[in-house]
């Protein structure tokens, strides 16, 4: 096993094959992940409460893209249990500076609220963390991220694990086979982010 992520064209294979990679939290070995299920967020199927459709409304925040890649992902390592060690936070600034990783950056009075990271591999956006400062942040920060990836004909966005928030935005667990059907179609599409 290997305390280091493969070459960056080979991580981005590696997201097209349906695995992502997780340092174990013990030893720092990477390890290769495919859940079955498998976690997404239907872009057409976003939840969007009411109170979440009147902050968006008021424009109490405002979005940008690919703006502070580093710090959102400093942000989203700074917690007491994290899996982005300085490896990780090596190897995505590469696939950063590639094209193929992204960030979206929330802001509120010109400081950082919030943000999320993740990688894109044609139609296939893999969300890979995201971190909030501001209650509300990581909710209008999805919210973005899906309209974005619409308007960009984007047709699968996977979030690894299902988590109760997750849930309540319209997340769903989906079988191994019918994502890899999904995955294959996604990651043919032309689609730029």
């Amino acid at each position: 096993m290997s305390k280091t992520l493969p070459p960056s064209l080979e991580l981005v294979q590696a997201y097209a094959q349906g695995y992502f990679p997780m340092p174990d939290p013990a030893t720092e070995e990477i390890l290769w992940y495919r859940p079955d299920p498998r976690a997404i967020l239907p872009l057409d199927r976003f939840h969007c409460s009411r109170s979440l459709g009147k902050i968006i409304r008021h424009q109490l925040f405002s979005v940008t893209f690919n703006s502070a890649f580093p710090e959102v992902i400093s942000h989203c390592a700074n917690r007491p249990e994290t899996w982005i060690n300085d490896e990780f936070i090596k190897s995505y600034h590469k696939l950063f500076k590639m094209g193929y990783a992204h960030s979206l950056e929330i802001w509120h009075s010109q400081k950082l609220a919030g943000g999320i990271y993740g990688v894109h591999v044609g139609g296939a956006f893999f969300a890979e963390s995201m971190f909030s400062l501001e209650t509300n942040a990581s909710k209008v920060g999805l919210f973005y991220l899906t309209e974005h990836l619409k308007q960009q004909s984007f047709s699968l966005l996977e979030v690894q694990f299902l988590t109760p928030h997750l849930r309540s935005l319209g997340a769903i667990e989906i079988p191994g086979d019918l994502y890899e059907a999904w995955l294959q179609k996604a990651i043919r599409l032309p689609c730029q982010f």
